[in-house]
């Protein structure tokens, strides 16, 4: 894993900071926009995340663990990929961060580290361009 390879991808959205910050904790929400990715966890630090479902016909489960806290601020998570062994050096870390911008909206990133390689740290940018337009659709609401 490459701890030098790392992405980060923002957004504004017009929500208020707290509707946000449901629309990322809330599983029902995540559903909405992350790929139909079923997640499991009470988001508090030191507690376990899953994340699972099927995609293109293949069942998957992932997991980490949430790493720290900031209510309507920032919430970090480390992210096992399935298929790779369960090994510290394997685990992504992916920060959100939230900030009002005024006006009831909120500037969001998601920046994540540690990637087997370039084409790997690529797609993972894909995926969270579609995910952060999902998230901006279900938060607007």
């Amino acid at each position: 894993m490459d701890k030098q390879l790392k992405l980060s991808e923002s957004i504004s959205i017009n929500a208020p900071v707290s509707k946000v910050w449901a629309a990322i904790t809330d599983k029902s929400l995540i559903k909405e926009y992350f790929f139909g990715t079923d997640v499991i966890s009470d988001w508090k630090a030191g507690s376990p995340v899953t994340w699972s479902g099927e995609w293109e016909g293949q069942r998957y489960e992932e997991k980490g663990e949430v790493l720290a806290v900031e209510k309507d601020k920032q919430l970090s998570f480390s992210y096992l990929s399935s298929g790779k062994e369960d090994k510290p050096e394997n685990y992504s870390i992916i920060v959100y961060t939230l900030s009002s911008n005024g006006n009831g909206t909120t500037g969001f990133t998601v920046s994540q580290e540690n990637f087997a390689d370039q084409q790997a740290c690529d797609h993972s940018r894909s995926n969270w361009r579609q995910v952060l337009a999902g998230l901006k659709q279900v938060a607007e609401k």
